[in-house]
């Protein structure tokens, strides 16, 4: 495996969580996911997960991902109708999934951050990676196991 480091993982992250409980926080902590305040030069090409996307994540967005980056949105459920603006250049939805973090634990499509990320890195064949930053949490393998992935 190349290092995961190596792979570009962003999170347009508005800062609406409790810091302790972010799992893009923690990511950033172990330097392994660069936080954004906006769409920029930097994430134009990069898939972009986004629950209202009519087009659903696959194997066909791996070279995207592996020259690009892949960006996942951190914002409160309340704000999530707000994506709809979202460019939707390269704009993706994961496949219907279920929670294992502590605070959706067992609930359809209510994924932390992390989640979300190492669904569409097992998706796209980036499975180490994945199983990586889920390695990150007490709970990450918990969800790989109940979504079989």
């Amino acid at each position: 495996m190349n290092n995961p480091k190596d792979l570009k993982l962003y999170c347009l992250h508005y800062n609406e969580c409790d810091p302790k409980k972010c799992t893009a926080l923690r990511l950033k902590k172990h330097k392994l996911i660069k936080i954004i305040r906006n769409f920029d030069y930097r994430v134009k090409k990069a898939v972009i997960l986004n629950p209202f996307s009519p087009i659903v994540l696959s194997i066909k967005d791996k070279d995207i991902i592996d020259h690009h980056g892949l960006v996942v949105i951190d914002c409160s459920w309340k704000r999530i109708l707000s994506l709809k603006k979202i460019p939707p250049n390269n704009a993706r939805k994961l496949p219907p999934l279920i929670a294992a973090n502590p605070v959706n634990y067992g609930k359809w499509e209510k994924l932390s951050s992390v989640e979300a990320l190492a669904a569409a890195l097992y998706i796209t064949e980036f499975s180490e990676y994945a199983d990586f930053i889920l390695s990150k949490f007490s709970w990450g393998i918990q969800f790989k196991r109940i979504n079989n992935l």
